[in-house]
């Protein structure tokens, strides 16, 4: 099962509790890039869309690459009122595309699926020279005020760990935490130069969101390991989890850290 196409089954859901990013992340890559009208940019994975309204307000051409027929077709109904708008159902690997045509190519929690071997030289042959590859995404972390309630839900996890990889027990120790950020800051600042990429630089951003346990358990729904589970399974898992954070006070926060690379093509 190609686990991209799970997003593809819930887009109303993964558009409404999906994360976007901060203004100052937009406002840095919109400058770094220089983008405006009359350029041209490439969102590689757009999904709904969290990432691509304030690209289209520069007034450049956004032209976005879709694996999901569904989420394909949910984006392009959400952004109709832009001309200068398009989307290419298709998966990037294999998508034909006009070579140093565009100003910024940029991916937002979506780039990971691609192997770097593959997509990194192709994003630099895209681009223009002078053109920016924007790379970014979100690594969430239950909130501090909140690990009491991740020590339970964690516990529910465990039950039905065969299905999970650990990836779900994130770190708490914010020594390792920031270790693990870093280490993930250098992989992707070494892989954009070692591709060809100049002017390299990245930064981190944060954020908090708050659920409550209808909307967490359908936030983590739209998970491709948990949209993966058989039916079975999956609900039971899905109903102990939004017991335990209603039995724990009703909430649940999470710490985003938002993380940008960038580089541009000579």
């Amino acid at each position: 099962m190609d686990l991209r196409l799970t997003f593809n089954e819930d887009a109303p859901n993964y558009d409404r509790l999906r994360p976007t990013y901060t203004d100052e992340l937009f406002d840095d890559v919109i400058r770094f890039s220089s983008l405006s009208r009359n350029k041209r940019a490439l969102e590689i994975g757009i999904g709904t869309g969290q990432a691509t309204l304030p690209f289209l307000k520069t007034s450049c051409k956004v032209t976005a690459i879709e694996i999901g027929e569904k989420l394909a077709q949910f984006t392009r109904e959400k952004f109709r009122e832009f001309n200068s708008f398009e989307i290419i159902n298709q998966d990037f690997e294999s998508v034909q595309l006009d070579e140093n045509a565009y100003d910024l190519v940029y991916s937002a929690s979506a780039f990971h699926w691609i192997p770097q071997e593959i997509g990194l030289p192709k994003v630099h042959g895209l681009l223009k020279s002078g053109g920016v590859f924007a790379w970014f995404s979100i690594q969430p972390v239950p909130a501090e005020e909140h690990t009491h309630i991740h020590e339970d839900l964690q516990k529910v996890y465990e039950k039905y760990s065969k299905f999970f990889g650990e990836e779900q027990r994130p770190q708490l120790d914010p020594q390792i935490k920031q270790q693990q950020l870093e280490k993930k800051r250098l992989e992707r600042f070494n892989a954009l130069r070692q591709y060809g990429f100049v002017d390299v630089t990245d930064k981190f951003y944060y954020g908090t969101r708050t659920f409550n346990a209808q909307d967490y358990t359908t936030l983590i729904s739209t998970y491709s390991d948990h949209k993966a589970m058989p039916e079975e399974s999956r609900m039971p898992f899905l109903r102990e989890i939004a017991e335990t954070i209603d039995r724990c006070g009703g909430k649940f926060a999470l710490s985003d850290t938002m993380f940008l690379c960038m580089g541009r093509k000579p």
